[in-house]
């Protein structure tokens, strides 16, 4: 899922909570199936706008209760001391992405199921709601599906197929049975792919011979959901073998395209058509000042070029991301890629004195997996 595609609602607990743009047609399918289908052949007597303004506060309600469910998993990671970046709302329901793996089985475990009983808590609140309330028509019927949904979406959690929350429980004993996280992962992931095959499989049967079309067609997207997840989190593992005990000064470049901050942006332009290089490092008495690109020179008219420097357009040192030459390549690559950026400039010393010591890309990353995985398969060939 490509969160550049959400948008952020707020924060929780000090993590941004984000919507993916899927969740508005979710949110919206939803409300309509509610307010068109499900509250008026229950509850024939109510107007029109009664019917729409309890099916939106019951989509609100429900991707409430989705959030309530990811911040339940992101609570327990917190108190593990596991940074949270983020929870995004999609499709399929929520996802929180934590900083790294928990240290141990119990962790790992404590964490995956504390999703599905805030699910099963909000289940049984709603439904506490029902008893309480019996006469209150609305309340009831908003309680009653919220009770049916928190319920479903508990149990549907507990499938052992990676990355549910059953599949991380899955995962979390076997890698406490086999004392390997790596094995554990990847026996997970496989039970993964065979609970997606699974739900694609039935979900071609109800969509074909059933001709029930709507639920083979949400099993069957469901289903490569899950598929994907998997297939990622198996090459998240091949990926953390590779680079296992690499670190930046591994594979960063000496050779750093560099420009003085003072030059015009003509003259950048002619040097980048010179050389090809589509970013710069700009200095000042052999000292990082900031980063320039092409991007940033199309943002001033071409007319404006020879009379505006470098080190107007460029993007200022405290704004630009950077190493060290001994992060973690594993670590760099995962920054890299959040950011969506190809390169970044190493240096060394503190923030107001730092030295550039070279300069690392994600196709000098890329390069070195390659060869570290070629050679891996030629060994266990022999």
């Amino acid at each position: 899922m490509n969160r550049r595609s959400a948008f952020r609602i707020g924060r929780v607990f000090g993590i941004p909570i984000y919507l993916d743009a899927s969740w508005l047609l979710i949110f919206g399918l939803i409300t309509f199936q509610l307010s068109v289908v499900v509250f008026p052949g229950m509850h024939p007597k109510w107007t029109t706008a009664e019917y729409w303004f309890v099916g939106i506060l019951t989509s609100v309600l429900f991707f409430a209760s989705v959030l309530f469910h990811e911040m339940s998993h992101s609570v327990v990671a917190l108190h593990y001391k596991i940074p949270v970046q983020s929870i995004t709302l999609f499709l399929f329901g929520g996802i929180a992405r934590i900083a790294r793996e928990p240290a141990n089985p119990i962790q790992e475990f404590n964490i995956a199921i504390a999703g599905p009983l805030a699910s099963f808590f909000l289940s049984a609140m709603f439904g506490g709601m029902m008893l309480l309330f019996p006469t209150e028509e609305m309340l009831g019927a908003l309680a009653g599906y919220l009770a049916l949904t928190n319920l479903v979406l508990g149990a549907f959690n507990l499938v052992p197929g990676f990355p549910l929350d059953g599949g991380r429980i899955f995962r979390a004993i076997v890698w406490g049975l086999t004392k390997n996280l790596t094995r554990a992962t990847l026996i997970a992931a496989g039970s993964g792919r065979l609970i997606a095959y699974a739900f694609m499989g039935i979900g071609g049967y109800l969509a074909f011979y059933n001709r029930n079309w709507q639920a083979g067609l949400w099993l069957g997207l469901i289903g490569l959901y899950l598929l994907n997840a998997a297939q990622e989190s198996i090459a998240q593992v091949t990926i953390r073998e590779t680079l296992a005990g690499l670190h930046t000064s591994d594979v960063m470049s000496h050779e750093v395209p560099t420009v003085d901050g003072h030059i015009t942006l003509e003259e950048y332009g002619a040097e980048v058509l010179r050389t090809g290089r589509r970013c710069h490092l700009v200095l000042t008495d052999d000292r990082l000042v900031g980063m320039m690109n092409v991007h940033l020179l199309n943002e001033f008219p071409r007319a404006e070029w020879p009379h505006n420097s470098v080190q107007a357009a460029m993007l200022p040192r405290d704004k630009i991301l950077w190493t060290t030459p001994d992060e973690s390549l594993l670590k760099l690559l995962e920054r890299l890629l959040t950011a969506d950026i190809n390169q970044m400039p190493v240096v060394s010393g503190t923030s107001d004195g730092a030295q550039i010591v070279g300069i690392v890309t994600r196709d000098s990353i890329l390069r070195v997996m390659q060869t570290r995985t070629e050679l891996g398969l030629q060994g266990a060939g022999k």
